[in-house]
């Protein structure tokens, strides 16, 4: 039998208590609250909830975990166990106390949650960074002159790296979706267009490119916010990219 902690269901709202009492009853007993947290994710099935008139959201197309995001939820449940400012370096820098690797994160969590968190780490978290180097890359090639009131400016960013211009992905992400098309676009909705433009900057860009942009992308998310993810893996970006999707 497939152990829970090993796959993601995409089914309607379900309560997962077993998660949940496992979390209260772990840190009750003692043990360190961001262990029975990622044992507790390890547990989780609900790809999406809606608690208290708020929606949560975890998985993003189906195969991309925002593992913070449940973290947020479980917090919830056992905020009066967990120090104050250890609860802001996990929900606003994603920082967890003590030591703790990747292979450990992994086990934790569970195989299959763990390819999707790195699925959303660079689909998306790393993909928003991407963007923002090639605008940094823009920025300098204009001499600091990207607001001067010329056409184009930071939205040159999307046609550099995308081949096209953002009017014209959002267009083909709505269009694909099945989404009606408006004026303003949603958090929510704006996570899945980043996942969206990942993808098909994989399917249309050539493999070094991907690579190479993919690198400048993890670089300068590691300069803008030092330590703020537990696990950006290192060495052979391609791989990791590979064995994440």
């Amino acid at each position: 039998m497939e152990r829970e902690n090993d796959k993601l269901e995409n089914t309607d709202h379900i309560e997962d208590g077993g998660a949940i009492r496992h979390l209260r009853e772990s840190v009750a007993a003692g043990k360190p609250w961001h262990i029975a947290l990622l044992e507790a994710i390890g547990l989780w099935t609900c790809p999406e909830e809606r608690i208290n008139g708020k929606s949560y959201r975890y998985l993003v197309e189906g195969e991309a975990f925002d593992w913070l995001l449940l973290a947020e939820r479980l917090c919830g449940e056992i905020k009066d166990f967990i120090p104050e400012q250890e609860m802001l370096d996990l929900l606003f820098s994603g920082r967890l106390p003590g030591e703790l690797s990747g292979d450990e994160f992994r086990v934790l969590i569970g195989n299959a949650k763990y390819h999707a968190y790195l699925n959303h780490l660079y689909g998306v978290t790393v993909e928003r960074f991407v963007l923002l180097a090639v605008e940094e890359e823009i920025y300098k090639e204009s001499n600091g002159h990207v607001f001067s009131g010329r056409e184009g400016g930071l939205w040159d960013s999307y046609q550099r790296l995308y081949g096209a211009s953002r009017e014209a992905l959002l267009k083909r992400f709505r269009d694909e979706k099945g989404y009606p098309r408006e004026d303003t676009i949603d958090l929510e909705r704006l996570e899945e267009f980043t996942y969206w433009l990942f993808k098909y900057r994989l399917k249309n860009c050539d493999r070094e490119k991907v690579a190479s942009d993919t690198r400048k992308g993890v670089e300068c998310l590691r300069r803008y916010i030092p330590g703020e993810f537990l696990d950006v893996p290192r060495g052979n970006t391609s791989e990791v990219i590979e064995n994440g999707i």
